[in-house]
């Protein structure tokens, strides 16, 4: 039985105009307007959208009424008959009054950068929490534009712009809306009070979490399936995939930790989304270590890593210790890789090389459990016996009479957390 509020249309897909304008505001601010049109030529094409044409428009600031130039609007108003096309979507986010202006004289659904993303997240979502998640960010994003939605909000057929909460199922009043938003918050605390109690546990019971994390596409699902033999849905797009995945890793020593792939990064990821997801990305928070999966053959690598950095920091996870992940190194010419960052804490990897996985295991490995303790623990006292396994990594054990030593490798970071229970224990410690 389908959810009506998630149903989507399967008539012909949208064909659409792409739009982008470039300001000095935008220059300034160091964003590549040809890299910004590529990715959103590749979300469209990943929304299901059929791309008939590109068009950008250089001005000096954004027109207050129609965003674009009054002459660009009549120029794209003729493409959009030649081309014939039912959508124009944005690379920038538009006002409401903006949109409504659009529609009226190009008689096409006007679609952001913003609510594309949103239309993605709402095909890929699966999960209960997902679900609420877009459908929050969606409702959210939709409210302070009802009125700049007209005929966007009459096109009852579905397609792009309309999926998750499609208008053409629920009231477009904003009472109603109001409402729904209250009531997906709800239960999104609902979700994440159960999430923080599994994060409690996990800390209790000393198991270490590692989090993927880094730029839609960059490979993180295919290294972690690599990695764990994990059953998750890997594609050539950007946000394969939406949902959380946690699995079992196992390292060199025969410890486990466990390892959760989070939601993809991308610039202008909008506001609404980051706030809906938080507790989502808060995984990257929470974790222990941070293993930041780069694309090494992308040309926009360096900036792709700072949108990253900037939004862990926005999380309050910018200092977390993270272990960087060159990926697709396979793809890379010799004089690229040479000039990527190495030593401590970087890896040049490909996912399909068994050697590479293994180093990221041994890396992994070094970075949690850096130091050998050595313990003298009672006999009688199994309980911190059970600690010790638990934290860290068991290489040797003897027994003296009533007395069992015990040499561990351990995390300096875990040591001070529940090393108050056992200090009064410890022999020596070697780095």
């Amino acid at each position: 039985m389908t959810n009506s509020l998630y149903e989507t249309n399967t008539e012909l897909p949208d064909r659409a105009i792409l739009v982008s304008l470039t300001t000095q505001e935008v220059k300034n601010g160091g964003v590549d307007p040809a890299y910004s049109m590529d990715e959103l030529v590749q979300l469209a094409l990943t929304a299901g959208v059929e791309v008939a044409d590109t068009l950008v428009q250089n001005r000096d600031k954004p027109d207050p009424k129609w965003f674009i130039g009054k002459g660009k609007v009549d120029e794209l108003h003729e493409a959009i008959q030649d081309f014939n096309v039912t959508t124009v979507i944005f690379d920038q986010e538009l006002s409401g009054a903006q949109v409504r202006n659009l529609e009226d004289i190009l008689d096409v659904k006007i679609i952001d950068r913003t609510q594309l993303i949103l239309d993605i997240f709402a095909q890929r979502a699966k999960t209960r929490e997902g679900i609420i998640q877009v459908e929050l960010a969606q409702l959210t994003y939709l409210l302070p534009r009802l009125s700049g939605h007209g005929k966007n909000l009459s096109r009852l057929g579905g397609g792009i712009g309309t999926r998750g909460p499609g208008e053409s199922k629920l009231e477009t009043d904003r009472r109603h809306i109001r409402r729904r938003i209250g009531e997906l918050k709800r239960q999104l605390e609902e979700v994440t009070r159960h999430r923080k109690l599994h994060r409690e546990r996990r800390k209790e019971t000393g198991v270490v979490h590692l989090a993927l994390v880094g730029y839609t596409n960059a490979g993180k699902s295919t290294l972690l399936k690599a990695l764990t033999a994990a059953d998750v849905y890997i594609e050539n797009q950007l946000f394969a995939t939406l949902d959380p995945t946690t699995r079992s890793l196992e390292l060199p020593s025969g410890k486990e930790v466990i390892i959760t792939d989070t939601v993809g990064f991308i610039q202008n990821l909008p506001h609404d989304l980051v706030a809906a997801f938080r507790a989502t990305l808060e995984e990257a928070n929470e974790a222990d270590l941070i293993l930041h999966v780069v694309d090494a053959s992308s040309p926009m690598r360096e900036d792709q890593m700072g949108i990253v950095q900037r939004i862990l920091e926005q999380l309050g996870a910018g200092s977390t210790p993270q272990l960087v992940l060159f990926n697709k190194k396979d793809m890379c010419s010799p004089e690229r890789l040479e000039m990527l960052p190495s030593g401590k804490g970087y890896l040049k990897v490909s996912a399909f090389d068994e050697g590479d996985l293994l180093r990221i295991r041994e890396a992994v490995q070094q970075h949690l459990y850096g130091g050998t303790f050595t313990f003298r623990i009672p006999a009688q006292r199994g309980d911190l016996a059970s600690l010790l396994y638990r934290v860290g990594n068991v290489i040797d054990r003897s027994i003296e009479e009533d007395v069992i030593v015990y040499r561990v490798i351990l995390n300096q970071k875990d040591y001070e957390k529940y090393g108050s229970a056992l200090a009064s224990y410890r022999m020596e410690h070697n780095a």
